[in-house]
């Protein structure tokens, strides 16, 4: 996303107190010193469930195979970006054993069976969500990325595992997204998750998860390494939760926008599964 369609989208927020404020800054904007690379972790939570055999995983790992060059090129010089995949069914899995700088990433194609167990994945997504664990980079870090995908609905508790991930800060200052894929998604709760149904899309065949997945990383990407300073008209600097809703309503903005520009919303069915 250049700086052209940045001003473009920010000029959209004009139902907010933050019209017209945001300020993109290359910099630091925390006036860090000291400091060489700035840290972002995109994080991927799979449902690798049963339902999700066949073509639709398939077709999951061959895209994400060709997703991750185009993230590469995601971000500033000074940005390092890692990669973090949790799977869930029956149980929960991280692909590797803590976040991976994507230059050295590797896709490990994943296999499908079990149950949904989306609760589980959220609990354990807060318990690594920290700087104890999975963000210890001693770097000054973006608030990270977190993009959900499943084809149906969860077989526990998820409202106790994302009540439980609410609480965490880094969740709450995150960039969400999440992918519905085919007709058993329930949209309602990946809103639940995100916070916003701008951005939750909805992919009925094998061609419009591959674009979706893409456009969703992508834009995410693109937004969470970006550092954005904000402030009111007094000229007094915004908090971090302002800053966080305008990233989120941007993404939210620049899917809309993109989903529409793809035709992705007339296909009623489940054509290609």
């Amino acid at each position: 996303m250049n700086k052209e369609n940045m001003n473009d989208a920010k000029q959209a927020l004009d139902d907010t107190q933050l019209d017209n404020l945001l300020d993109f800054d290359d910099d630091d904007p925390l006036g860090a010193t000291g400091v060489s690379r700035k840290s972002l972790v995109i994080f991927f939570l799979i449902d690798t469930s049963g339902s999700m055999k066949g073509t639709k995983m398939g077709e999951l790992n061959t895209v994400m195979e060709e997703l991750i060059p185009e993230i590469r090129r995601v971000g500033e010089a000074d940005t390092d970006v890692k990669v973090a995949v949790l799977t869930f069914s029956t149980d929960v899995r991280w692909m590797y054993s803590a976040p991976i700088s994507i230059e050295d990433f590797e896709w490990a194609r994943l296999r499908a069976d079990g149950v949904t167990s989306m609760g589980a994945a959220f609990k354990e997504l807060s318990v690594r969500m920290s700087r104890n664990s999975f963000l210890n980079s001693p770097s000054l870090s973006f608030a990270p990325v977190i993009f959900l995908m499943t084809d149906g609905y969860p077989s526990d508790d998820y409202k106790k595992g994302l009540a439980a991930l609410q609480a965490n800060s880094w969740y709450k200052f995150g960039l969400k997204a999440a992918l519905g894929i085919g007709q058993e998604a329930n949209d309602d709760m990946l809103a639940e998750f995100t916070g916003s149904k701008d951005t939750v899309v909805h992919a009925y065949s094998g061609e419009q998860l591959a674009n979706m997945i893409k456009i969703i990383a992508v834009t995410a990407s693109q937004i969470g390494s970006k550092s954005m300073t904000l402030s009111d008209e007094t000229n007094h600097e915004l908090s971090e939760e302002d800053v966080s809703a305008a990233k989120q309503k941007l993404l939210g903005q620049q899917i809309q926008e993109l989903v529409g520009q793809n035709g992705t919303d007339d296909v009623p069915f489940d054509s290609g599964w």
